[in-house]
């Protein structure tokens, strides 16, 4: 009876909800037993769940899901549902109680070790180009930034960088700094390699004179680089016209497409040497048949040199004025004197060789020789006005007119002075006016003189500078032997040291100005001779002699009368009675 009344009383529903608690409980166990245990600041691996353009959700085994941004994927734009990817644990609930995680944490956590495992293992691997840096791009691989070199991302050059901003793109890792964690990355040596086995199947099927297409790569001031596909070949610049190329892109431009020539190849050396002109016939084949020695032709100046002009006739066809060509001119000058790049002129065909394509051409036989009417312009005696050109120490080199030189003889420049040399006389550039004395027709030169303008002065100056004559000069010049004075009529007297000395014993200087006696007159030689010396002396010795001839009277001779042949007797008697006393 109480065992009845005590289940009576039993509150079942206490019972069924603790029994219930209990297997609540067993069956949370059951559950967590499945989930893995994940800490924070720990990085594991966790499957994609679902992709958007904000997140990317990741599922780690944990009772939740985490949560990625989308941005800390742009490395690998193929990322799908159900790939697998490592995150970083940063926290396992926020404040909404969400795994937050972080998939570019885990990258750097465990980057650099991928990146030596990659360098190690020669791995080829993705990257994302995250901006333009100088002298490149800067790259995230791994979740590390790489430097990738400007010169390393394509094996053809680039011209604007900023196109591979923000693309992905294969690498290979090609250096490694330790100490500062810094890589370097390369798509172009993907590339090369790639090209490698194309060149050397390229290359063993090349011929000299095969024709091939090819894609203008580069342009340099020597050549041309041709993409012939996957080899490079050059067309120097000598090879792309037959005419002159002062500048490749005058002819080719980039990424044209152009046909080419081999030349030349070296296996070894991986060089191949091409044309663009040998795809054309040379113009010196196709110059005119008729042209020939004397034939007047027009040109264009295209290279200058100091000893000639090279001038294109024809496309591709150029002959050389010699500087000796271009006037009559004897005078050594440069040829640019005459003519510069660009001109265009007219010439004379001097030589012809078609067998070695070479020609030479004349400027100056458009005009007629001056020398050949030279008897008739410049005839003996006539005057002229010349140009000085040069001096040398015996005269004065001039030029009458282009091709017409004469000389003049120093001792032809004046009658009266003493010149030791040209330039004291004139200078050069000056205009003097001449007298022709002579023409030498063989050697192209005149005989001229500036002195026979003028009448021979020295037969007038003999009278006024006679011997004993007494005249005032300046000492002009002082020599070891004496002085060189200027006396009236612009001529010139030369005094002896001895000659030279002065009443009070004082020294001679230049320009004193002084009394001279004329000692020396010479009218073929042109020279006079001066004493300063005779004009003291004499005047200081002339009372001596007076005084002297009051002392001594004068004495008074018999005076002799006229002798006749009737004396000559006596005469004769007087001597022998001389002699007698004498005895």
């Amino acid at each position: 009876m109480a065992e009845n009344l005590s289940l009576q009383n039993f509150d079942w529903d206490a019972y069924e909800a603790e029994q219930q608690g209990s297997k609540n409980e067993v069956e949370t166990q059951k559950y967590d037993n499945t989930l893995n245990t994940i800490k924070d600041n720990e990085v594991v691996e966790g499957t994609v769940m679902a992709i958007n353009k904000r997140e990317v959700v990741v599922n780690v085994g944990y009772k939740s899901d985490g949560i990625v941004p989308a941005a800390e994927f742009r490395y690998n734009p193929d990322l799908k549902v159900g790939d697998k990817v490592e995150v970083f644990i940063q926290s396992q609930e926020d404040k909404k109680g969400q795994l937050v995680l972080s998939h570019k944490e885990a990258r750097t956590a465990r980057s650099w070790e991928r990146v030596n495992e990659a360098f190690n293992n020669n791995e080829i691997v993705t990257g994302y180009i995250k901006w333009r840096s100088k002298g490149g791009m800067i790259v995230d691989v791994f979740g590390m930034e790489a430097f990738l070199p400007g010169s390393q991302i394509d094996v053809k050059p680039v011209r604007d960088y900023d196109m591979f901003v923000g693309k992905t793109m294969e690498f290979k890792i090609v250096k490694l700094n330790p100490d500062f964690r810094n890589v370097v990355v390369s798509h172009k040596a993907l590339i090369e390699a790639e090209l490698e086995a194309q060149r050397k199947e390229i290359i063993s099927r090349l011929e000299k004179g095969q024709v091939l297409e090819g894609t203008v790569k580069n342009i340099t001031t020597y050549g041309v680089f041709i993409d012939l596909g996957g080899v490079d070949g050059l067309i120097h610049i000598t090879d792309l016209s037959w005419g002159r190329v002062s500048d490749p892109k005058e002819v080719v431009a980039l990424d044209q497409k152009i046909n080419v020539v081999i030349l030349d190849f070296d296996e070894e050396k991986k060089r191949i040497a091409l044309g663009l002109k040998q795809l054309t016939p040379h113009p010196w084949d196709a110059l005119d048949a008729n042209l020939k020695v004397g034939d007047k032709v027009h040109g264009k100046v295209v290279v200058m040199a100091d000893y000639g002009a090279f001038v294109e006739v024809a496309p591709g066809v150029e002959g050389l004025v010699h500087v000796s060509e271009m006037s009559w001119s004897q005078h050594l000058r440069s040829a640019n004197d005459f003519l510069k790049v660009g001109d265009e002129i007219d010439a004379v065909i001097l030589t012809l060789d078609r067998a070695e394509r070479k020609m030479s051409l004349g400027i100056k036989q458009l005009k007629a020789d001056p020398w050949e009417n030279i008897d008739n312009k410049y005839a003996v005696g006539t005057r002229h006005f010349a140009k000085v050109r040069n001096f040398t120490n015996f005269g004065v080199f001039v030029e009458i007119e282009e091709g017409v030189d004469g000389l003049i003889h120093i001792s032809d420049l004046s009658w009266t002075k003493k010149i030791k040399h040209p330039n004291e006389f004139t200078q050069i550039g000056a205009q003097i006016e001449v007298v022709v004395l002579e023409i030498d027709k063989e050697n192209r030169r005149l005989s001229l003189g500036h002195k026979q303008l003028e009448e021979n002065p020295w037969e007038e100056l003999e009278a006024k500078f006679g011997i004993d004559t007494v005249v005032e000069g300046k000492v002009v010049e002082l020599t070891d032997k004496g002085a060189v004075v200027s006396l009236e009529e612009g001529v010139e007297g030369f005094c002896t040291t001895r000659h030279l000395a002065k009443e009070d014993k004082s020294s001679v200087a230049v320009g004193d100005v002084l009394p001279f006696r004329v000692i020396e007159f010479n009218r073929d030689a042109k020279r006079i001779g001066l004493s300063h010396l005779r004009t003291w002396e004499e005047r200081k010795e002339a009372p001596a002699k007076e005084a002297k001839a009051k002392k001594e009277p004068a004495v008074e001779l018999p005076k002799v009368e006229k002798t006749t042949l009737g004396d000559l007797g006596v005469l004769a008697n007087l001597k022998a009675q001389m002699e007698a006393d004498k005895k």
